[in-house]
């Protein structure tokens, strides 16, 4: 995936701007933060941005901004800027490499900071700001995540929203911009008119924040929120003097009120260290203190460093208001509205929504239910040993494949579960595996999964698993790099030693025929199957960006791969159309992005089984995201929640939906109401008409879906017309005529190993 050095050299995959990228740090809604290395040896921070932000104008005048204002200051208690290039193809800013927990971070999972720790925060903060403001920039977005607790003081980062006192250009389009609990009463009134007060404000919120591990706003949403910070006084309780009378003179309404730095940090300067002074006890503060145990966070983003927390519950703040801080704040570099600052998204539903859901539903035909059908919800986890917790890893693909009756769903702790579909309940768990990844499929009785059986084992194994009983029929070793398929006859899958393609036969796990992958194409192959046929892509083993890819197709009869035709590098198989195999493909090896999942796609693809003839379909506008086939239309799902459709047979535009529901799954098709179902990552269900686009209804998201929600891809499925999603750690039905009936609590298991 070569990016633009802008010397006209392309880069490796690995690098961008000169920079060997060789750890991600954390990710979020706008973009990628990687730990890099200079050709010196020097440790950077990289953030990348993502590729659709990329084409807007407006978001690349903000990063130009952030950009500009982050080199403009310099200071012991901010990240200096290293190198940057806002005007690349994918835009790009490395900063110091500062090790270093978030000072979010450090309360999740320690609590709130003694006297002596508080006292320091307060003072380097006030120094930071003073070299900000002293740049001519008002930062606008001070909070904890985007302070970093570096062993010699605090850093302030993330400049994505701030603003230097000489740009008054941008606009903002209709979005407040920044973090609700800690932006100033002037954000929300005025926010192209704040001043290096507003930073007072936030101070004052983060310090409390930080004395307490509880803000000093904290409304039901953004909007409640945001009413509070303009017309209601701050909570202070469990704040001692002095700092609450300090912390309160910043919370002023009025800008004018509040005091200027030089008299912060006399005051700071004489507040004491023992925590007895920052802190009231409950029973003085009249209030019970309480912060909800969670999981400790992972250190490391745009100026971050340190990979902290090991998943040993402590003492936090309750999830939904934690900004993780592995994720980027690059979020705000476009200007984040109130309703992008949630980690999960904010609920749509309005009189007029509610209106056109039971309209719809009076409409609309009875579903065909699972006999005994429930709304149901089900944690997909159990108990690891200690030894196998550093063991726990996710595919890309988590989630549940249904047959007949039942449910096969990978999870945390096992290697497959069998779900009754109409119930939820768990009838069997089988393995031990730490890896989290969605069966292969179910084929006569049979679930195919992948297995890893202890650390000492190098192979990854394909295990035959009876459906009914939940006991192993077979096990045998292949590829740890290359997926298994299931096809017409047999599964597909590549050797261990990823040098031969392997026909095997589900009833016995034994080879039926062996092809050679590198006498037949000199490559690395991936095995498919398309419209139940078999077939490998075949890439150059050294480098998969090189020539062209190969598509073979495969006799298993016969152990003979033949080469039927060469594909554009990064081809994606979508499935089969009119019998032909069917490819999008990118407009060069350029849009092979360092981020993935928003790559600009040129064309279609549809290849002749028998001669290996290829028609090419144009696209225009080269739509963009995730990329998948439902029934003759061709799905493109953005990160941001954009889905386009196009017909497969022509490559026109059927029609384009901004959901507003970001992080969606690739859809699945209800063929009974014409319907395309896609879930996010926090349980939020969506119904799209799939010849118009129009949304028909959308759903609330999942009470406590998981601490995996942010990182496990979300996905939907179908038992018969009753909708299945995952979303983090809970797998849940819905009917597809009344979706919001869902089931609050975890259904018991009953499984037997």
């Amino acid at each position: 995936m070569p990016l633009s050095t802008g010397t006209g050299e392309p880069e490796s995959a690995a690098s961008i701007g000169g920079y060997l990228l060789f750890d991600r740090l954390g990710s979020g809604g706008m973009g990628v933060v990687h730990l890099g290395r200079s050709a010196s040896g020097r440790q950077v921070a990289v953030k990348v941005v993502h590729a659709q932000y990329a084409q807007d104008e407006e978001f690349r005048a903000r990063f130009r901004q952030e950009v500009a204002a982050a080199r403009r200051v310099s200071g012991a208690f901010t990240a200096p800027v290293v190198d940057a290039d806002p005007d690349a193809e994918v835009p790009w800013m490395a900063t110091l490499y500062v090790p270093g927990r978030t000072l979010a971070e450090l309360i999740a999972e320690q609590g709130p900071l003694d006297g002596r720790a508080l006292r320091t925060l307060a003072l380097g903060l006030v120094e930071a700001l003073r070299d900000i403001h002293q740049a001519g920039v008002v930062h606008r977005d001070l909070k904890p995540s985007n302070v970093l607790m570096a062993e010699d003081g605090p850093r302030v980062i993330d400049f994505g929203i701030s603003r230097a006192a000489d740009n008054q250009t941008l606009t903002v389009t209709g979005r407040l911009i920044g973090t609700p609990p800690f932006m100033s009463p002037e954000q929300f009134t005025s926010p192209r008119d704040v001043t290096a007060a507003s930073d007072v404000f936030s101070l004052g919120s983060l310090l409390v924040f930080a004395a307490t591990g509880n803000r000093p706003f904290d409304g039901e949403s953004p909007y409640l929120t945001g009413y509070q910070v303009m017309h209601e006084p701050p909570t202070l309780d469990g704040v001692a003097e002095p700092l609450r009378s300090i912390v309160a003179r910043c919370l002023a309404k009025e800008a004018a009120d509040r005091p200027r730095l030089p008299e912060l940090h006399r005051l700071f300067r004489s507040l004491p260290d023992g925590r007895a002074a920052f802190l009231a006890s409950a029973e003085d503060a009249g209030v019970a203190t309480h912060v909800e145990g969670g999981k400790g966070g992972k250190g490391g983003r745009g100026g971050r460093g340190g990979r902290g927390g090991n998943g040993v519950r402590r003492k936090r703040w309750p999830r939904r208001l934690l900004v993780v801080g592995a994720a980027l704040a690059v979020a705000a570099v476009a200007g984040v509205a109130v309703s992008e600052w949630l980690a999960e998204p904010t609920e749509a539903g309005s009189a007029e929504n509610a209106s056109a859901q039971q309209t719809s539903a009076a409409a609309s035909p009875a579903p065909a239910l699972p006999a005994g059908w429930r709304p149901w919800r089900a944690g997909l986890t159990r108990a690891v040993q200690p030894k196998d917790q550093d063991r726990l890893v996710t595919d890309d693909e988590p989630g549940c494949v249904p047959a007949g009756t039942a449910l096969y769903c990978a999870g945390a702790g096992f290697t497959v579960a069998k779900l009754d579909a109409a119930t939820g309940r768990v009838e069997w768990r089988f393995g031990v595996s730490p890896q989290i990844t969605r069966p292969i499929g179910v084929h006569d009785g049979v679930v195919y999964v992948y297995e890893k059986p202890d650390s000492e084992t190098v192979r990854w194994r394909l295990v035959a698993v009876d459906a009914d009983t939940g006991k192993k029929r077979w096990a045998r070793e292949i590829s740890e790099t290359q997926p298994a398929v299931l096809f017409d006859g047999g599964i597909l899958a590549m050797s261990p030693a990823d040098t031969e393609l392997l026909s095997i036969d589900t009833r016995t796990g034994e080879d039926m025929s062996v092809a050679s992958a590198d006498s037949s194409s000199g490559s690395a192959c991936r095995p498919l199957a398309l419209g139940g046929a078999p077939y490998a892509l075949c890439t150059d083993a050294k480098d998969d960006t090189k020539g062209t890819w190969s598509l073979l197709s495969i006799n298993p009869s016969e152990g003979i791969a033949r080469e039927l035709t060469r594909l554009p590098v990064g081809s994606v198989p979508l499935g089969v159309v009119g019998g032909q195999p069917l490819f999008a493909t990118l407009p060069d090896t350029e849009s092979l992005t360092v981020v993935g999942l928003d790559e600009p796609y040129s064309a279609l693809l549809r290849v002749d089984p028998e001669s290996g003839a290829i028609k090419r379909t144009a696209l225009a506008d080269s739509p963009r995201g995730t990329v998948t086939l439902a029934d003759g239309v061709v799905c493109f799902v953005r990160p941001d929640g954009t889905v386009t459709a196009l017909r497969a047979t022509d490559g026109v535009r059927l029609w384009q939906q901004n959901t507003q529901v970001e992080n969606l799954s690739t859809p699945v098709l209800s063929k009974t109401y014409d319907t395309l179902f896609l879930a996010n990552r926090y349980g939020r269900l969506l119904a799209l008409d799939r010849r118009t686009g129009a949304v028909r209804w959308t759903t609330d998201k999942l009470d406590a879906p998981g601490d995996s929600a942010q990182s496990i891809q979300p996905q939907v499925t179908l038992a018969k017309d009753a909708i299945v999603a995952v979303a983090g750690d809970t797998a849940f039905s819905v009917r597809p005529d009344r979706p919001t009936a869902v089931a609050t609590a975890t259904v018991a298991a009953t499984a037997t190993n």
